[in-house]
């Protein structure tokens, strides 16, 4: 007991914690695996010539980017069960349970703000690389996997931290419906104990944690991918970071 907070019984509830944590962690990393193999394709084709393509992707990143979250949860968990199709298919088992929802309404969110991402990144790679992978005899697809991508990924990556963090807090949601989280675990032994401070610190700090370990994470990556700037020439080293 410290100023009436007792964290003994934080200490003595951490096996649930810890499960609740692995949840946690379930659906951020599947959703971020989802979201990257909806969002890539996607994205190419947002940015495309295909105006239809586009224009049909638009529609889509609109409507998940202009609703909040908690709707989308709302219209999937509650929602998908009222049509009788939806009910009588294969898809039913998984769609009937309250994580996979979960997962598809975050998988379905971020893949929404990544398109518009990767969409923008690949606008934005130079064109004189374009240009000078064309004066070489690239095809379409080759400038896209050797040149266009891999600089398009080296744009992406700092607004992309800022979207993972975002799943990660954002994961939280799930416990509205069920599902028991990190967040989840810590109201259901709030509601037995009431030990509202103790246990909403403790996963605040946890989630702070974890968004510091993303953090430095990604601030490596970035550090590598960027590492060949260390050795040019300042003034070539400015002018390329101005590109990107």
């Amino acid at each position: 007991m410290f100023g009436g907070i007792d964290f003994a019984l934080v200490w003595r509830s951490a096996p649930d914690l810890l499960h609740g944590l692995s949840v946690t962690l379930q659906l951020t990393v599947l959703t971020v695996l989802g979201g990257i193999l909806l969002s890539v394709p996607l994205g190419i084709l947002r940015a495309s010539r295909y105006r239809s393509a586009s224009a049909a992707i638009w529609v889509y990143t609109y409507f998940f980017r202009g609703t909040p979250m908690l709707i989308q949860l709302y219209l999937i968990y509650f929602g998908l069960g009222q049509f009788a199709a939806i009910r009588d298919s294969f898809v039913w088992p998984v769609l009937s349970q309250a994580y996979w929802c979960c997962l598809l309404t975050f998988t379905l969110n971020t893949a929404a703000y990544t398109i518009e991402i990767v969409a923008g990144a690949i606008r934005n790679v130079p064109h004189a690389d374009i240009e000078t992978a064309k004066a070489l005899g690239m095809s379409r697809w080759t400038r896209l996997r050797r040149i266009t991508l891999p600089v398009a990924f080296r744009i992406v990556l700092p607004a992309y931290t800022n979207e993972v963090i975002f799943i990660l807090q954002s994961s939280s949601l799930a416990s509205i419906v069920t599902v028991l989280d990190l967040t989840g675990i810590a109201r259901t032994i709030i509601a037995r104990t009431f030990a509202t401070y103790e246990f909403f610190i403790t996963i605040g700090l946890i989630y702070l944690t974890l968004t510091y370990l993303m953090l430095w994470g990604f601030n490596r990556l970035e550090k590598r991918w960027y590492r060949h700037l260390d050795r040019m020439p300042m003034a070539v080293r400015d002018a390329e970071l101005a590109l990107r």
